[in-house]
């Protein structure tokens, strides 16, 4: 019966893990990084906190066009450029 518990609980903790280690590949697709990012996990939420107040900046300062806005596809990809330029900056 103990046994029985450890191995589920074991069982529990694995599925734990892998669920977590899925989430946080998942938002390291979705924040742009640099080709030499290799993010651990507190680096990736930290990096991803910086891409919310990135993101809350551009919102703020009105720097998407239509044209830009129409097209999500460059949108992404502007602003992850811009995010890029924005962390080497040191922002």
């Amino acid at each position: 019966e103990l046994q029985t518990q450890r191995v589920m609980a074991n069982v529990r903790e694995r599925q734990r893990t892998q669920s977590l280690n899925e989430a946080f590949a998942a938002l390291r697709k979705i924040i742009p990084t640099l080709p030499s990012d290799k993010l651990s996990k507190i680096q990736t939420l930290k990096l991803a906190a910086r891409y919310i107040d990135f993101l809350y900046q551009v919102l703020q300062s009105d720097e998407l066009d239509s044209k830009m806005a129409s097209c999500s596809y460059v949108a992404h990809e502007r602003l992850s450029y811009a995010f890029s330029v924005w962390r080497m900056e040191g922002a």
